[in-house]
C-alpha cells in the first residue's frame, strides 16, 4: 500500500493546536488527552462554553436569557460524562455551561487552555504542520509551530442577513436586529414586533415577544414541520431513537408524521403554511409553546416581508403592519477567519469534508462539530475527536485522497437528493446514521494503519 500524506510518521512527535473551548473544542481536548497528544486550545473568550457561555465575551455566543436545549439532557450528554442526574430534560444555559465547565475539571484539561487569546492565521508550515499566529488580551503575541490542527470555532456566530437586502430596508424607521444579538424581552415591551423565520430561534423569541409585545407577526418563506419538546410524558428526540431510526427515511418520516398528526395536528391547523418538504426533508423547528401561542391568537402568522415603508412592512399577501421592531433568524455563514481561503473556505456554506471532519488537500487539518444533525453535536464531536486523537496517534490512517474526494461527492449528492435546497443544509446528517458511519470509518482507519 502506498503512503496516504496523512499516514503519521512516528518520528515526528505529534502537537496539536485547538481552536476554540466551546463544546467540540473540549471535547477534542479529552480526547487528545487521553492518547497523550501534546496539545494547546486557544480560545478567544475568558470561560469555557463558547456559544452556550451567556454573554460571552469573546463576542460569538447567540445565547438569550431564556434559552434552554432543544435536544434532551440524554441525547446531548457526551457518552464519557452524562450530564447530571438531577438536570432536567430541557436544561439551560447556565446549567449546560456549568456542565462544561465540570466536564474540563474531571478531565483535568484547564491547564492546556489559553484564555483570552485568540487565533489569528492558520498557514501551512514549510516542511510539513502548521503555523499559527495568535494574540492575546494582555498584548501578548506569537506563533507556535504544530503537526496538526483541530477547528472548533463552531459555526453559530457569522450572521447572514436578507441577501439583497429587502427594499427600504435602510429608511425603516424602527428597529433591525438579528436573532444573534437578541438577550432579554425588554426589548419588546408595548412594541409592535416582526420575528422573521421560521426554526428554533425565531420560534423561541416570537413566543417570547408574544408575551411582552402589543402585537407579534412571524413572517416565513416557506412552511416548516413544528416537533414539540414532548410526545407524551417523553422527550421527543427519545421516542423516536433506537429501532424506528434504523428504518428506511420514508418510514422515519411517515412513522414521524402519524404520530404528530394525533399528538398536535398539522401546522395547517395553526395558520401555518403548509410545508413544501415531506417531514425529515428539512430541519425541523422544536417547539413546544407556538402552537399555543398561535391558538391563542397572541402571534400572528405573515409570509415573507416584501417591502419595507416607513415606520410599516408590506408582506407578500399585500398586507401592511406598522412594527417597531423587526428580529431577524436568517441563519449563520459558516466561516474560518483564521484560514485564508485557498486553504479551506466554505463558499455558500459548502463544506469539503471527508466523513465532515478531514480536508483532503490539507493534511493536519481538522474540523470538529462542524454539523447540523437530527439531534444534538455533542455526542457527534466527541466521536469525531476520538476518531481524529487515534490518526494523529498513529493508530489509523486515511483512504488517498482520490478516495476521500469520491466519498465527499457520493455524500453531498445523497444530501441533495433528500434535503429542500438551502444553505442550513450543506452540513445536515442523521445522528444515529452518522455515529455508525463513524464506527465503520475508525475500523477502516485502523484496519488501513495496520496494513502500512
Amino acid at each position: 500500500m502506498s503512503e496516504s500524506p496523512y499516514t503519521r510518521r512516528m518520528s515526528e512527535a505529534p502537537r496539536v493546536c485547538v481552536i476554540g473551548a466551546g463544546s467540540s473544542g473540549i471535547t477534542a481536548c479529552r480526547s487528545l488527552a487521553e492518547k497523550g497528544i501534546e496539545f494547546v486550545c486557544f480560545e478567544k473568550g475568558s470561560g469555557i462554553g463558547g456559544n452556550w457561555r451567556y454573554e460571552n465575551d469573546n463576542g460569538m455566543s447567540a445565547a438569550y436569557r431564556s434559552l434552554h436545549i432543544n435536544t434532551s439532557r440524554q441525547m446531548m450528554a457526551y457518552g464519557r460524562f452524562p450530564m447530571p442526574e438531577d438536570y432536567p430534560d430541557y436544561p439551560d444555559h447556565f446549567q449546560i455551561t456549568s456542565y462544561f465547565e465540570d466536564f474540563v475539571d474531571h478531565f483535568g484539561l484547564r491547564e492546556e487552555i489559553r484564555f483570552q487569546t485568540e487565533v489569528e492565521a492558520v498557514e501551512p508550515a514549510e516542511g510539513g504542520g502548521w503555523d499559527v499566529r495568535w494574540s492575546a488580551r494582555d498584548g501578548e503575541s506569537g506563533t507556535d509551530r504544530f503537526t496538526d490542527v483541530m477547528v472548533c470555532n463552531g459555526h453559530h456566530w457569522d450572521k447572514r442577513w436578507p441577501e439583497p437586502a429587502y427594499p427600504g430596508a435602510e429608511s425603516f424607521e424602527g428597529i433591525q436586529i438579528h436573532a444573534h444579538d437578541y438577550r432579554t424581552p425588554e426589548i419588546f415591551d408595548g412594541k409592535r414586533v416582526l420575528v422573521l423565520g421560521i426554526g428554533n430561534s425565531a420560534t423561541d423569541i416570537s413566543v417570547e415577544s408574544s408575551r411582552h409585545a402589543e402585537a407579534t407577526f412571524l413572517a416565513m418563506r416557506r412552511g416548516a414541520w413544528i416537533l414539540p419538546k414532548y410526545l407524551g410524558s417523553k422527550p421527543t428526540d427519545r421516542a423516536t431513537t433506537g429501532i424506528m431510526a434504523r428504518t428506511p427515511i420514508a418510514l422515519q418520516s411517515l412513522g414521524m408524521s402519524i404520530m404528530l398528526r394525533f399528538a398536535v395536528g398539522k401546522p395547517t391547523d395553526y395558520g401555518l403554511p403548509k410545508p413544501d418538504h415531506k417531514l425529515l426533508h428539512a430541519h425541523p423547528t422544536v417547539s413546544q409553546d407556538l402552537y399555543n401561542r398561535l391558538g391563542h391568537g397572541d402571534i400572528t402568522v405573515k409570509p415573507n416581508i416584501e417591502r419595507f415603508e416607513g415606520d410599516s412592512v408590506v408582506f407578500e399577501d399585500g398586507t401592511r403592519e406598522k412594527v417597531d421592531v423587526v428580529v431577524y433568524c436568517t441563519g449563520y455563514k459558516i466561516t474560518f477567519p483564521f484560514l485564508a481561503p485557498e486553504i479551506f473556505n466554505a463558499d455558500e456554506n459548502q463544506v469539503d469534508l471527508y466523513r465532515r471532519v478531514v480536508a483532503p488537500d490539507q493534511p493536519g487539518l481538522y474540523f470538529i462539530g462542524l454539523i447540523q444533525p437530527l439531534g444534538a453535536i455533542m455526542p457527534l464531536a466527541e466521536v469525531q475527536s476520538d476518531w481524529v486523537a487515534e490518526l494523529i496517534a498513529g493508530e489509523g490512517a486515511l483512504p488517498d485522497r482520490i478516495e476521500m474526494t469520491r466519498q465527499i461527492a457520493l455524500e453531498q449528492a445523497k444530501m441533495k437528493r433528500r434535503y429542500v435546497k438551502s444553505k442550513r443544509h450543506t452540513i445536515q446528517v442523521d445522528f444515529e446514521d452518522y455515529l455508525r458511519l463513524l464506527s465503520k470509518e475508525r475500523s477502516r482507519s485502523r484496519a488501513l494503519a495496520g496494513s502500512a
